[in-house]
């Protein structure tokens, strides 16, 4: 059935990330991701053009408008060692 419908009350806005992996911002096209095509993510200012961006329940990372790449924060889903018994 897919993702129930995404909504990011608190962020600035909401936006859809195009088929090529890219969101438009203030004319600008910046590179999210290609796995992201047509999910609806959440982006918010927190400083002087730069964005914080979160997909479902986790922040995936941060753009400026000058650069115009995603810059990764750690991976929430990265592998875990347990302990050997």
């Amino acid at each position: 059935e897919g993702l129930p419908e995404l909504a990011y009350p608190f962020h600035d806005r909401d936006v859809v990330v195009t088929s090529c992996g890219r969101l438009c911002l203030h004319r600008k096209r910046i590179n999210i991701s290609l796995v992201l095509a047509g999910q609806k993510l959440g982006i918010k200012e927190v400083d002087e053009g730069i964005w914080l961006v979160s997909f479902m329940h986790y922040d995936l990372g941060y753009f400026d408008l000058e650069q115009k790449t995603l810059q990764p924060l750690d991976n929430p889903f990265g592998t875990r060692l347990s302990p050997i018994s």
